[in-house]
């Protein structure tokens, strides 16, 4: 369906959305510098960090810096989440499997009555949050449209360069716009098109995953250009 050559179905509007989302994200990284992109604004940050100085549990990486990672656990941001995936018929075992969490866990989030706690998240740079959209995406498009066996989390060779991030970045995300406007209308619907290993995406049709991407883009980007707001403003007083 066209609106004055515009296209209103549902693949378009996804497709329309991702594409408005990265001209705005490719405007508000331009001129990005390596200071502001490993900026800690506040102490005890996820960051981008040689191997040997890593201060988390988790932190991962094929090379010599690695993406900062705590020890898994279900946000509570995501509690409807997993009430979805139980009322949806997923066991409490492969949730827990899924979230890479203990059976007791899940079952404490399903048992929650309540509004959810705030997060005691730690605040992440911008560094870290474009490797995380980067290995995100090169692992989607590995395990959709690759040979489906590296691990996602061995995919991507950070670095510690603004400049060489956001070219490889944008390199990714252009095979991955590029691989996902090909696709048909039946191939939207298959279930397990996607066969990325963490999360959700095998048991959901692809159409499902799109949205959750286009919603990981836009979120972590939206992040990052608050944190470029904060970084211009930093030293900014009150006459």
């Amino acid at each position: 369906m066209e609106t004055e050559g515009v296209r209103t179905d549902r693949f378009g509007l996804l497709l329309d959305q991702f594409d408005r989302a990265r001209e705005m994200a490719q405007v508000r990284l331009t001129g990005l510098t390596d200071e502001e992109y490993l900026w800690e604004p506040v102490p005890g940050c996820w960051s981008l960090r040689r191997r040997g100085e890593a201060t988390t549990p988790r932190a991962f990486g094929p090379g010599e810096w690695v993406l900062d990672q705590g020890a898994p656990d279900i946000p509570a941001n995501e509690y409807d989440e997993v009430a979805r995936q139980a009322a949806g018929g997923m066991s409490v075992a492969k949730i827990a499997d899924d979230w890479s969490v203990s059976v007791e866990r899940v079952e404490q989030v399903l048992n929650h009555t309540g509004p959810a706690e705030l997060d005691e998240t730690p605040i992440t740079t911008i560094a870290w949050r474009l490797g995380h959209l980067h290995h995100e995406f090169a692992g989607q498009w590995e395990w959709t449209f690759g040979e489906r066996r590296q691990d996602p989390k061995q995919m991507v060779d950070f670095s510690p360069s603004a400049a060489v991030t956001v070219e490889r970045f944008w390199s990714v995300m252009d095979r991955w716009r590029d691989s996902v406007g090909a696709l048909t209308d039946e191939q939207l619907d298959t279930v397990g098109l996607s066969q990325y290993p963490y999360g959700s995406d095998p048991d959901d049709p692809f159409i499902a995953v799109l949205w959750g991407a286009n919603l990981e883009f836009i979120h972590h980007m939206a992040e990052i250009a608050l944190l470029r707001d904060l970084w211009r403003a930093r030293f900014t007083t009150r006459g």
